[in-house]
């Protein structure tokens, strides 16, 4: 079968954490720059790590320079490891299951493209037990916005592989309206998964090519999506 490269979104697509990814961030936020900030108004789901924190500081006129940037983000991955066994989080229905069985196909390559920086993403997926299940990725250590990511999955895939991906070729697996922007940035096929804060009603207006309640039923999944 021809190779054919799947790029995982993590939060609300993967796991839930818990919240411990918005605890780090106010604490991050609180520990370099002394203000209490509870994060309401500022936009997470599907944003990047890098580009949630430009925001934050935006809200208190900080200047978002890549020092402060940064220096925020090393206080947040830092907290990250802390938070994350704090919390009640957990691995979505269906996720190892599918990865695993997923992972023993050798025609499919398994990577992340996420809004993680890729400290925080081994963090997280590592505290769940899935991070060794994936070749490589595309994370907000490599730009802000998250349309931009796929080109770097994609080369990541070609230095990899020694061979290009081409469009038809990729599934952008994901659970948040920018997900779906981002796999239709590069033309790959889109999988939208309703297990994050958008629902189905939702997810279904901005056109994925699929659109799926979770990602339990692993053998329908597969048989349908062609995997």
């Amino acid at each position: 079968m021809r190779k054919r490269l799947l790029l995982f979104d993590i939060d609300g697509t993967l796991i839930h954490s818990g919240g411990a990814g918005v605890h780090a961030l106010i604490a991050a936020f609180r520990e370099r720059f002394g203000i209490t900030d509870d994060l309401r108004g500022i936009e997470i789901a599907g944003m990047t790590d890098s580009g949630i924190v430009t925001s934050i500081l935006k809200k208190h006129n900080i200047p978002a320079t890549t020092e402060n940037v940064s220096a925020f983000l090393d206080s947040y991955v830092h907290f990250l490891s802390l938070e994350l066994p704090r919390r009640e989080g957990k691995l979505l229905p269906g996720v190892l299951e599918l990865l695993e069985e997923l992972k023993s196909r050798p025609h499919l390559v398994l990577a992340l493209l996420t809004g993680n920086v890729s400290r925080g993403a081994q963090l997280k997926l590592e505290h769940y037990g899935v991070w060794h299940l994936f070749e490589f990725g595309a994370f907000a250590d490599d730009h802000q916005d998250r349309n931009q990511l796929g080109s770097f999955a994609r080369a990541r895939a070609r230095e990899k592989h020694g061979r290009e991906f081409s469009a038809s070729q990729i599934d952008v697996i994901g659970d948040t309206p920018r997900d779906i922007a981002c796999g239709k940035a590069i033309g790959a096929r889109t999988i939208a998964v309703a297990t994050g804060k958008w629902s189905r009603e939702q997810l279904a207006e901005h056109q994925p090519d699929f659109l799926i309640d979770d990602l339990s039923n692993v053998n329908e999944i597969i048989d349908t999506l062609g995997w």
